[in-house]
């Protein structure tokens, strides 16, 4: 589990905007990008060029 004071000071690399954690906890979204940055381990990786595009409709973005 990511402790929330490292939330709240995450920031999207790519935009700088806020990040998200999602509902089942497997990751970070961002909404601005549409970019899902995974937590391996319980450590974001906060890699551009790692990160998963999301679809407008993904469900994780209005989690």
């Amino acid at each position: 589990m990511v402790h929330q004071d490292l939330l709240d000071i995450l920031a999207c690399p790519q935009c700088k905007g806020p990040v998200q954690l999602v509902a089942d906890q497997s990751g970070l979204v961002c909404r601005h990008c549409r970019l899902l940055y995974d937590i391996v381990d319980d450590i974001p990786v906060m890699l551009i060029d790692k990160a998963h595009e999301l679809a407008v409709d993904d469900r994780r973005l209005s989690e």
